[in-house]
């Protein structure tokens, strides 16, 4: 591994301890899924909607209730899989379901042009958006949520290098923080958090 690549990881291991220190600081942590509640900052951005090319804030998904998570279309296994995922507890959700938005933010804006992002988050949800950002912006929502990304941009045959953070981010329809997982596959535990935000 290199020297970059060692830095990055070592920056990763250290915001997996501050989401641990975050959530004793709360006293409870429930089978992978952290309250982070008064911990991390109300939900806040402004960027593009890839579904229908509208400008939209955090104001705009007021009274739903928000998943957050950073990816790329490209990535070939933890972004589809997550939202794989994601689309599975959804469904289990039921018609509540409608009382939920999973916004998923391109770290590779460059590549992930809003037709691209459009079809990609279809390919599972209708209750997925995808946002696509300037990198200024991409960076300042990331940063408020301690979410690392790096995008390398490697030969053309090659394609960019491209890693990131694993954090799904909850948010209560008032866009409060209220848990944050790096594990989606227990779909059951997914599911009742997503029932105790649509309640809230």
């Amino acid at each position: 591994m290199g020297r970059a690549n060692h830095a990055w990881m070592k920056r990763l291991a250290i915001l997996a301890c501050i989401f641990a220190l975050a959530a004793c600081s709360r006293g409870e942590v429930r089978r992978g899924t952290s309250d982070i509640s008064g911990v991390m900052p109300d939900l806040a951005f402004t960027m593009t909607r890839a579904n229908d090319g509208a400008t939209v804030t955090a104001d705009n998904y007021r009274g739903k209730a928000i998943i957050l998570y950073f990816g790329y279309t490209h990535c070939p296994d933890e972004c589809p899989t997550t939202l794989a995922n994601l689309a599975r507890a959804l469904g289990d959700l039921g018609p509540r379901a409608n009382q939920m938005r999973v916004l998923f933010v391109s770290i590779d804006p460059k590549r992930d042009t809003l037709p691209l992002l459009k079809a990609y988050v279809s390919t599972f949800a209708p209750q997925i958006d995808g946002l696509r950002g300037t990198d200024n912006q991409i960076a300042r929502l990331a940063r408020r949520y301690r979410v690392l990304y790096r995008v390398t941009r490697a030969a053309a045959e090659k394609g960019p290098e491209v890693m990131h953070s694993n954090s799904t981010f909850f948010f209560d329809s008032s866009g409060h923080a209220r848990f944050v997982t790096t594990r989606t596959a227990d779909t059951k535990t997914i599911v009742s958090d997503l029932r105790r935000l649509v309640a809230s």
